[in-house]
């Protein structure tokens, strides 16, 4: 049977991993060991890891590309939470002779609740608002109503049908597109399916929520940002390459677009000198999307089975290239 020793906990920022699964029933003799700051580039990751032969990453915080693995000869078992990974090359850690385990799905909900947690705080200014209000000034903004307004959804997937729900609750005229978009489902959810070009152009808000691949990389580019009207609202919970984000950032300083909230960015944690901190019109969010408790128990409690299948003898939630 494959023996654990040395056990990682990566990107554990707010200190709460021990809560959520019952770490001491890992083998007899295992070194549990919790990261709380991110590594930072391939280098960090390699040093700080090489010892190490299980290691848990939260999602795609800490990539695993080949060049990773290659240098890394203790590790055997690579757990991953959720039930896939873009920042983790499977194909070659399967040359390397590391097994790569899953998670079962979490986020789902709660993605789709940030999501109009932000659309919220850009419609009515609340970071502003609060800020001001904090600071002696009173009602400074002036909101926009939803009733009626055209919620525009790329991507009707898990999350995506769960924001199109609430915007039709809300009264809003929601419209879909998506490459493969079902026009049975969005009309049973009373979403009306349409072309990417009438999407972009007729909504007040346009909202993302689709798998990150070589498909959707740069799908909101200079020009998707051109057909978007001058108020428009755009909103990314998905992954931040979906976004072309130098022509987000340069619309946004030329009053091209009515604002944006972000909770994904391409270089994660956000660098101090980032263009995004001082961006207009803009929310901005650390990654919320699935960190909730109830995600959490889910991640750990399945990572923690993972290792001990693991250690059985008997891989489980095996992610294969």
């Amino acid at each position: 049977m494959p023996e654990i020793r040395r056990v990682a906990i990566l990107d554990d920022y707010q200190h709460t991993a021990h809560r959520y699964a019952a770490w001491d029933s890992l083998p007899e003799g295992a070194h549990l060991t919790y990261f709380s700051e991110h590594l930072g580039g391939p280098e960090e990751v390699i040093a700080a890891l090489q010892p190490f032969d299980v290691v848990v990453a939260m999602r795609e915080r800490t990539p695993f590309p080949a060049e990773v693995l290659g240098r890394l000869p203790n590790l055997s078992l690579l757990v991953t939470t959720g039930p896939a990974n873009a920042a983790i090359d499977t194909a070659a850690a399967a040359r390397h002779g590391i097994v790569v385990s899953g998670t079962r799905a979490a986020g789902l909900t709660s993605t789709a609740e940030l999501t109009w947690g932000l659309l919220h705080a850009l419609t009515r200014s609340l970071p502003t608002e609060d800020r001001n209000l904090r600071d002696g000034a009173w009602q400074q903004t002036v909101g926009r109503d939803l009733h009626g307004a055209r919620l525009g959804v790329v991507g009707l997937g898990g999350v995506g049908s769960r924001v199109a729900q609430v915007g039709v609750a809300f009264g809003m005229d929601v419209v879909a597109w998506s490459t493969h978009l079902d026009p049975g489902h969005a009309t049973a959810l009373g979403v009306t399916p349409v072309s990417k070009r009438e999407l972009l152009s007729t909504s007040d808000v346009v909202t993302l929520h689709v798998r990150l691949s070589p498909r959707t990389v740069g799908l909101i580019g200079t020009g998707e940002l051109a057909l978007m009207r001058p108020d428009a609202l755009l909103i990314n919970t998905s992954r931040a390459p979906v976004v072309d984000e130098e022509a987000l950032l340069a619309a946004l300083h030329a009053g091209a677009l009515g604002g944006a909230a972000l909770d994904v960015h391409s270089t994660e944690p956000l660098p101090p000198d980032s263009p995004w901190r001082s961006a207009p019109r803009t929310v901005l969010t650390p990654h919320l999307g699935y960190v909730t408790a109830d995600a959490y128990e889910i991640f750990y409690r399945d990572a923690l089975g993972d290792i001990l299948a693991y250690a059985s003898g008997e891989p489980a939630r095996v992610l294969t290239p």
